[in-house]
């Protein structure tokens, strides 16, 4: 059965950005208990990757509530955090102010992944949690992370995984078809909402296929970091000098 978040084509900006909304002021709590908390030890080890130093800036693409831009610019850079999501939006600002971040070091912005309101060459770090595999299309994403990049940069995507064990893809897709829905069902009011999660993997080639456009791109030291068996992965990459 079809998911009535997932469409293909150009209506499917919208519709996420339906489903995002729906889920905002719950979405920090959810992704504790679909993940066991884990997700939280993903996004710092995106922030360790980035390897940042006072006075550099970086940019956090589809941002959500904030924390990888957050772990970042305690770090010391100058963030800015885009999303689509107004909603999710209003939740990193608020998440803001209770951690004390001082404005100066952290901004939050509404924008388009696929069309960065930012020049070319402009950021030391370019990074992207969960939200790749959300756009219209993935590898616009990239292409348009490499070209707000400096040279020299640091470009990391998390994301979720394709498991290359046959038997844990199959234990792990499983979970995602019917304990992840049931979550969002119990502590969301909507199964549909988190069954999105799956329907969006089976249309992302996920990890290899990011580090062949990755090549494509000629970045340079090109890695991909399986996490949980290959569930969820961090791809790495540096802009040439």
């Amino acid at each position: 059965m079809s998911n009535e978040f997932y469409v293909p084509g150009d209506q499917r900006a919208t519709k996420v950005n339906e489903l995002f909304a729906r889920i905002a002021r719950r979405y920090d709590f959810l992704n504790d208990l679909q993940s066991f908390g884990l997700h939280r030890i993903w996004k710092r080890r995106v922030a360790e990757l980035a390897k940042v130093a006072p006075g550099q800036h970086a940019v956090d693409l589809c941002c959500g509530t904030g924390d990888i831009a957050f772990a970042i610019a305690q770090r010391g850079a100058e963030t800015t955090g885009l999303d689509f999501s107004a909603q999710m939006l209003e939740v990193a600002a608020e998440r803001q102010q209770r951690k004390g971040i001082i404005a100066g070091r952290l901004k939050f912005q509404q924008g388009d992944a696929q069309q960065l309101p930012f020049p070319d060459g402009s950021f030391d770090v370019v990074t992207v949690g969960y939200g790749l595999r959300n756009l219209t299309s993935w590898e616009r994403g990239l292409d348009e992370m490499f070209r707000v990049a400096k040279p020299g940069a640091r470009l990391i995507v998390l994301d979720f995984g394709k498991p290359a064990n046959a038997l844990w893809r199959t234990i792990y897709f499983t979970h995602l078809r019917l304990s992840v829905p049931l979550i969002g069902l119990l502590f969301c009011g909507n199964a549909r909402a988190y069954a999105y999660i799956l329907e969006s993997l089976k249309h992302y080639p996920a990890q290899l296929a990011v580090a062949d456009k990755m090549r494509a791109l000629k970045l340079a030291n090109v890695q991909v970091i399986n996490l949980l068996g290959g569930a969820m992965a961090i791809n790495f990459g540096q802009k040439p000098s």
